[in-house]
């Protein structure tokens, strides 16, 4: 049982009529997690403002809620405090039956949902034309750890890469391939002189005195998109290439999708989509162009231009409309730049004037990664920092950190060649990765080596050590946890730190809740990170392998066990590894 969203429902119940649904909903969200444990486990706070709102003294009205609670099988009797804080203290009883029932749960006592939804999450879309860069780090593992999270929660998910594989970039390449190639690079490496291309072309159609090529390029991308066989055929030839490159990535993040459908897959739906507008009444000429003009929007959203060709907005919209007929989403939610909020607006009011009124359309937007200047993290040339080169970078400096530690060991170095390598892959994918989830993602952040490697504060690294520090303990006692859990020992909680150990533990699927409310895998982080640190706290403060009876022992084995198998499944959801030596 999840703790908060139980309270929050007998809450519901408690407060009668003194409130309508609409207001339960925002006074609900003042119960929350105590921030001082000499206040109990939680509290409620709505006292006061349902107490202004009603013209009644705010303990009058926690007294009268507090008469109607029901929450006796798990929490100790209510205290009204101050001005009308509720305070609930969770019964030590019922936190010891709940973390028994679950000692060899492999879902650590977390229920799947009463009513899964169908999600389809579109993430990463890199054009595949160029090489990755930092830019697609935020929206691919944002993206990934929502897939886990939500398939964990018992959802079903669709993972939907919308790749560019279409657009204008392909006419540079295509222009740069018929006047700039340089025949011996291209063998040597396909995907990197296609990139020199990309840039070259691109620098020249922007400068004034090259303006013909910037025509030039809108002609080859012309021609591909009509079908002209050459165009065509250098298509075909680069697109493999580039997808193996980007592919490479992906296995490196251990990121997968069930659908890769890009821009190219929707090409014959564009025109029906445009001529269905018209037939609406949804879309209309406007100077040669095709637009949708939505009510209280000062510019209209483009989909054909003067010159007949198709723009992202129409192949949005045909990505919809396939989306709705093959997967029949409840929601599909776009892990997206917030520089395209305003696309994202115009695209979903469209998709209501078509129908598409019932289905989420959510466009999870996130903040952009900054350098020490504060400005878009770029190479000291000023190009776009490549993502491959940043994690090769991030496991480089990983395993300078594995190597020393290892070297530091009092006895003997344990580790092999061949597990710091290993090791340091693993630890150093996982820091870029954490580090981007663990800030709010609706905000800019600084890329920092030295902060997301370092062996203490919110890092993947800490979150690693705490995770492999109970392994150690099972291998220096000689300890099969496996036999403990099948054995029925018994758990108890008889100091603080053992107790806060155990109730921090049963927040996980409380934590879980959170993190897919808002989309944010950031409230998971810091979840991991409170526990690693209560676990801390319980471990100096506690004896586990010197304990004074072989009972409290095995309570202790199991509540370390617990703490490394939700680290564990927390990370994993995250889309972490864990290491089992560091």
């Amino acid at each position: 049982m999840s703790i908060l969203p139980t309270l929050q429902n007998r809450f519901r119940d408690a407060l009668g009529e003194l409130a309508d649904d609409s207001e339960k909903d925002k006074l609900l969200e003042l119960i929350r997690r105590s921030t001082d444990p000499k206040f109990g486990d939680y509290q409620a706070n709505f006292a006061m403002p349902l107490g202004k709102r009603l013209g009644r003294p705010p303990r009058e009205v926690a007294a009268e809620v507090v008469e109607r609670l029901d929450v006796a099988e798990f929490c100790r009797s209510p205290e009204i405090a101050g001005p009308g804080f509720i305070n609930l203290e969770v019964r030590d009883d019922w936190l010891i039956e709940q973390l028994t029932a679950a000692v060899a749960d492999p879902r650590l006592g977390v229920p799947r949902v009463d009513r899964p939804r169908t999600y389809v999450i579109d993430y990463s879309a890199p054009n595949v034309a160029k090489p990755m860069h930092v830019g697609h780090i935020r929206s691919t593992v944002i993206g990934d750890s929502l897939c886990r999270v939500l398939r964990f929660l018992g959802h079903t998910v669709v993972s939907d890469n919308h790749i560019g594989d279409w657009g204008t970039q392909f006419g540079m390449i295509i222009y740069g391939y018929k006047h700039f190639l340089d025949e011996d690079a291209y063998q040597r490496n396909p995907v990197e002189e296609l990139a020199r291309l990309y840039r070259l072309v691109r620098k020249l159609a922007d400068a004034d005195e090259h303006a013909e090529i910037g025509s030039a390029v809108l002609g080859e991308t012309a021609k591909l998109h009509a079908g002209d066989p050459e165009n065509l055929r250098l298509w075909r030839e680069f697109l493999p290439e580039c997808e193996q490159e980007i592919d490479r990535v992906y296995r490196r993040l251990n990121v997968s999708f069930d659908h890769t459908l890009g821009e190219s897959f929707y090409n014959d739906y564009l025109e029906s989509i445009v001529e269905g507008l018209i037939e609406q009444g949804i879309a209309r000429e406007s100077d040669g162009a095709i637009c949708v003009f939505l009510e209280g929007e000062k510019v209209p959203m483009l989909i054909r231009k003067q010159d007949g060709a198709f723009l992202y907005a129409t192949t949005d919209l045909a990505t919809i409309r396939y989306r709705m007929e093959t997967f029949r989403p409840d929601a599909i939610l776009y892990v997206v730049d917030h520089r395209q909020g305003m696309h994202f607006k115009h695209l979903f009011a469209t998709a209501a004037l078509i129908g598409y009124g019932d289905v989420e359309l959510r466009h999870v937007s996130f903040g952009t990664v900054l350098g020490n200047d504060g400005r878009p993290f770029k190479t000291r040339s000023g190009d776009t920092v490549g993502l491959e080169k940043l994690l090769d970078e991030a496991v480089r400096r990983a395993a300078e950190i594995v190597a020393a530690n290892d070297d530091a060991k009092p006895d003997a170095p344990e580790l092999s060649t061949e597990d710091r390598r290993r090791i340091a892959e693993t630890v150093g994918i996982a820091a870029l990765k954490y580090a981007d989830l663990s800030h709010s993602r609706t905000s800019d952040y600084v890329f920092s080596f030295d902060k997301m490697l370092a062996m203490n504060g919110n890092t993947a690294t800490y979150m690693q050590y705490a995770y492999a520090r109970v392994q150690s303990i099972f291998r220096r006692g000689g300890i099969d946890i496996e036999a403990i859990r099948n054995d029925g020992a018994a758990i108890t909680l008889d100091s603080p730190a053992e107790r806060s150990l155990g109730l921090e533990l049963l927040r996980f699927s409380e934590a879980l809740d959170l993190a897919v409310l808002d989309y944010r895998p950031n409230l998971l982080t810091g979840y991991l990170f409170d526990l690693a640190g209560r676990y801390s706290t319980f471990f100096e403060q506690c004896h586990v392998l010197r304990a004074e009876s072989e009972e409290l022992r095995n309570s202790r084995l199991l509540l370390c066990d617990r703490s490394a198998r939700t680290i564990r499944k927390g990370l994993e959801l995250l889309g972490i590894d864990v290491v089992e030596k560091m």
